[in-house]
């Protein structure tokens, strides 16, 4: 994959995750609260978990128009991704109520650190041989 595809594709990945975080997630704790909703008792959690990613979602919105110049915010995404992952795969583990967030939100998160920091890697090397816009 060339440069130029690979910045497009990070484009493309930082509007569908913008877009799966600010009207996705809701939607999927409610229909599936055993792989999508730590607290199902009447808690404030999934208001406050909504809230951070769709304000997340917005800025990665934003970033797509030109991702190189937010470098920091989709490294950001990356790395609290595979952070908050791996806390609920460990907290899966360990409490078997929980099991089956490993089928869903935690691979969820995995997989767009992966796609983010795959496309971001190649995209910002190629924006280091280019002057800026």
């Amino acid at each position: 994959m060339n440069d130029i595809h690979r910045l497009t594709y990070l484009k493309i990945a930082l509007i569908v995750v913008g877009v799966i975080f600010i009207i996705g997630i809701y939607p999927l704790m409610m229909i599936w609260p055993s792989g999508w909703s730590w607290n199902t008792n009447h808690s404030d959690y999934p208001l406050m978990i909504i809230g951070v990613y769709a304000t997340l979602g917005v800025f990665l919105i934003i970033a797509a128009r030109n991702p190189l110049a937010h470098l920091s915010l989709i490294w950001f995404t990356v790395w609290s991704s595979v952070v908050h992952g791996g806390i609920m795969a460990v907290q899966a583990f360990v409490y078997p109520e929980h099991h089956g967030h490993l089928l869903g939100d935690v691979p969820a998160l995995l997989i767009v650190a992966i796609v983010l920091a795959v496309l971001t890697s190649g995209a910002s090397t190629a924006g280091a041989s280019q002057p800026a816009t």
